[in-house]
């Protein structure tokens, strides 16, 4: 991923670090075992998150934490917003810009930086997109407030997010499958590299919504400044949509 002119990249926190060390070398196969090891929930969510920004016709979105840019495909599939995809880990954006290039799309330009530390100024985009983040910041309600900063009042932020289920059958059902089936099939279908990731998620997960539970993560989105704040659960509870505005008139 290489750097944009006027872009400042930090070394980040220790979850900074961590994601960077995770993340650098699962590029090439990213978009396929991510579907796999989802079964194909993946693609339904990103849909989904794209669809709560389209409703407002955006004319400029920043994708957050915008990894291979299936999430900036999607809002450009649905939606003639142009998008800047933004991602800590140059490896994946270098996949990122393969995969706008490979499809044929316009409209989609990339920079290196961290979430927590936008290059931007106040209110510069239409709407802002945010996926797998919070899990890898050390401070979720700054983060969540400089998201909301870069936003123009009136404008929608929408997150995916991993959940867990709150139902007792399909948490038993998600804990097993996370703990054990997933790292197998990290390992059968993408070697040690993706063995370390199903090892990861299932404890990063559960861990993040034991200290920031739904409700705390509804309030923290309110206090950085969003309002109507919605929250979707999908694919009986492993997967999570939120959406908000940013507080003020259009």
């Amino acid at each position: 991923m290489g750097s944009e002119p006027g872009t400042v990249l930090t070394a980040g926190g220790r979850r900074n670090r961590a994601a960077r060390a995770l993340f650098d070398g699962l590029p090439d196969r990213y978009d396929r075992l991510a579907e796999w090891l989802s079964f194909f929930q993946n693609r339904r969510w990103r849909a989904a998150l794209a669809d709560a920004l389209a409703a407002d016709h955006p004319g400029t979105v920043l994708d957050v934490a915008t990894g291979t840019a299936g999430v900036a495909l999607a809002i450009r599939a649905r939606t003639p917003a142009s998008v800047v995809g933004l991602d800590l880990t140059e490896e994946m954006i270098r996949r990122g810009r393969a995969n706008v290039a490979a499809r044929g799309a316009s409209g989609v330009t990339f920079c290196v930086g961290r979430g927590e530390q936008l290059p931007f100024p106040d209110g510069a985009f239409d709407a802002l997109s945010f996926t797998y983040l919070l899990r890898y910041v050390d401070d979720p309600e700054a983060t969540l407030a400089e998201l909301a900063r870069v936003v123009r009042p009136g404008g929608t932020v929408a997150n995916l997010e991993f959940a867990v289920p709150d139902r007792a059958l399909w948490w038993a059902l998600w804990w097993c499958y996370t703990r054990a089936v997933l790292p197998v099939a990290g390992l059968l279908t993408g070697g040690p590299e993706w063995y370390r990731v199903g090892a990861f998620l299932g404890p990063s997960i559960s861990g993040h919504y034991h200290r920031f539970p739904l409700g705390w993560t509804v309030g923290a989105w309110e206090r950085a400044g969003l309002e109507g704040v919605t929250v979707r659960r999908m694919s009986l509870g492993g997967g999570l949509v939120m959406w908000g505005r940013r507080a003020g008139p259009p």
